[in-house]
């Protein structure tokens, strides 16, 4: 199945970036969104005016004709206020909700990309958090940080120059609180982000933590570790509630610095505007008009103040999804051809690799399959076998030696083309929640119907799939459940058999079915192999009965190699002992 495209990045992705990165294929939203955001700041300096007029005209006897008039344009203003502040939330929810799932998408993809080393290091739980936790924290920061801080911005400084028009006292000293309560908000934001960052990654750890004790909670039962896991999620549940209680802590008090600062604010112009007026400069509707834009500096203060505490929220979530984009996968694209079509011919050429930095697990391996032929593969626990198929299917490079197929060096080609033409089933099926097309077809919606079943019923999955309720839109259950082992190991093998590779490799694939089970299976197993290059890793005779050649590996290294009915008929062969004394016993 295709991969999708991800949208341009940059390495460590800026903020600046990432604003441009998903909001500038919105920009007609983006632009409509500032539009309603300026008609709101209008609407809200303006109405102050309206109610300055109506109680001025009241207090000189105005005829009620006119205060009527008044009274009609100021609910209009009101309601048109109310219309645009709707519009508003309902497009910057929209530009919020594109602009995450677009990142969530790429940040999965991302993760998909990254080799196994980093998914050894990292839970699936973590992961989680760090693609949807992170992301959702960062919907207020694409859909109104930006713009609402300035639409607040400019409402504030409208006040400020609408209150220094009254009077030059009043609008100074108004500034001025304004100016310390700012001051503050972005010291304290300084001290607050190390907490929210900290508080995030508690709920990674918390998640991992989860996830994974779940996923292993037959074991966790049978050993008695209940306790334990209930121990260290309550231990784990602790360090989250310090660290949430510390970043609220932290939020709060930028919040009450702002509040404070209103308050003054509030003091301090009222206390001018009562003295003006005690002396005649100033008419009582003048007075309302100051406390009116006094109380309106709350609005444009608390919500940038809430637009600082989300700030301090998504600056912790941005840096951990930089910091997330930022890792690379060791194994990337080649710049040369991909394998050719056709059954593949395997070589490995000198071959040591070796987990981090731990002892080699191959050691100096060469082998050399022809394309068509079956290869069988065996060798104790720990020999090296399916880290041999790992670095076929380039999950992993060699540290010396090199790998080919067809006679390409898979350093050389390009990831996707590479992995394509390699078919891979093992003892551990990987099934979806999801209907029966997409299991097989891997959610390529490309293949039709029509291949589906034909497939289905050549391997022998016919009785069970017409006895499917709704045909292949039956939805399995998660993981597989329901199935029998075999009926699971038929699927994955009808979706090697549909995605036509030219090389398959079998890692130990019929190692838990009963006899009959693997009898209808190694039947799908030749139909699977015909025509095509083959890996049979396996520890059972009859699952290498069918191969061309024998290799067997022992500490890494090729103990034996040669044709199979040569080896088998030699009595001094390590083959020919194996089969003499039972495979099973002495492979285990």
């Amino acid at each position: 199945m295709p991969i999708p495209t991800p949208l341009p990045r940059a390495p460590g992705l800026p903020v600046n970036r990432l604003l441009a990165t998903y909001l500038r294929p919105q920009w007609p939203r983006v632009l409509v969104l500032g539009l309603l955001l300026v008609t709101t700041v209008g609407l809200r300096l303006v109405s102050p005016q309206i109610l300055r007029a109506f109680i001025d005209e009241a207090t000189a006897g105005a005829p009620v004709q006119a205060l009527v008039w008044i009274a009609l344009i100021f609910l209009g203003a009101a309601l048109a206020l109310q219309i645009a502040s709707v519009a508003e939330v309902y497009v910057a929810e929209n530009v919020g909700l594109t602009a995450t799932n677009w990142l969530r998408a790429d940040l999965t993809l991302h993760v998909l990309r990254l080799d196994p080393a980093f998914h050894a290091t990292h839970t699936p739980g973590e992961l989680i958090e760090r693609t949807d936790g992170d992301v959702a924290t960062l919907g207020n920061f694409f859909s109104r940080l930006v713009v609402s801080l300035f639409g607040n911005t400019l409402l504030l400084a409208g006040i400020l120059a609408l209150l220094a028009q009254v009077d030059l006292r009043i609008g100074g000293a108004a500034a001025a609180c304004a100016a310390l309560g700012v001051v503050l908000m972005l010291w304290l934001r300084r001290l607050a982000v190390p907490r929210f960052e900290e508080l995030r990654q508690q709920n990674a750890d918390l998640f991992g933590l989860i996830e994974e004790r779940l996923a292993g909670t037959e074991d966790v039962r049978a050993n008695g570790g209940v306790g334990y896991v209930l121990g260290r999620l309550l231990e784990r549940s602790r360090h989250l509630l310090r660290a949430d209680v510390k970043a609220r802590l932290a939020g709060s008090a930028t919040f009450q610095s702002a509040i404070l600062c209103l308050e003054l604010a509030t003091a301090a112009t009222l206390a001018i505007g009562a003295w003006l007026y005690g002396r005649g400069a100033m008419s009582i509707g003048t007075v309302y008009l100051i406390f009116a834009y006094t109380q309106s500096l709350h609005q444009p203060l608390n919500a940038i103040v809430r637009q600082m505490q989300d700030l301090q929220q998504a600056a912790a979530s941005i840096g951990r999804v930089r910091a997330l984009l930022a890792e690379r996968s060791a194994i990337g694209d080649g710049p040369g051809a991909a394998p050719p079509p056709g059954p593949l011919e395997v070589e490995l050429d000198r071959v040591t690799f070796a987990y981090d930095d731990a002892e080699p697990v191959l050691r100096d391996v060469s082998l050399r399959l022809g394309a068509g032929q079956v290869l069988g593969l065996l060798g104790r626990t720990g020999s090296g076998k399916t880290t041999l198929a790992r670095l076929l299917f380039r999950l992993y490079d060699p540290q010396r030696g090199a790998v080919r197929l067809g006679g390409v060096d898979l350093r050389e080609a390009p990831l996707e083309a590479l992995r394509a033409r390699i078919g891979v089933v093992t003892q551990d099926v990987q099934l979806f929640h999801a209907s029966v097309r997409d299991v097989v077809t891997f959610f390529d919606r490309s293949v039709p119907d029509e291949r589906v079943v034909a497939v289905l019923d050549e391997l022998g999955l016919g009785p069970w799939r017409r006895a499917l309720p709704h045909g292949l839109d039956t939805e399995l259950a998660p993981g597989g459940g329901g199935l029998s082992a075999g009926e699971g190991q038929l699927l994955a093998l009808a979706r090697a058999f549909l995605k036509d590779p030219g090389l398959v490799v079998l890692d130990e694939a019929s190692s838990r079915l009963d006899p009959a089970t693997e009898r209808l299976l190694e039947r799908a197993v030749d139909r699977l192999l015909e025509g095509r290059t083959a890996i049979v890793i396996a520890h059972r005779l009859a699952t290498v009965g069918r191969a061309d050649r024998i290799v067997i590996l022992e500490r890494g290294r090729v103990a034996e190699e040669g044709d199979r009915a040569a080896l088998a008929a030699d009595p001094a062969s390590r083959f020919g002992r194996l089969l003499r004394a039972g495979l099973e016993e002495v492979l285990v």
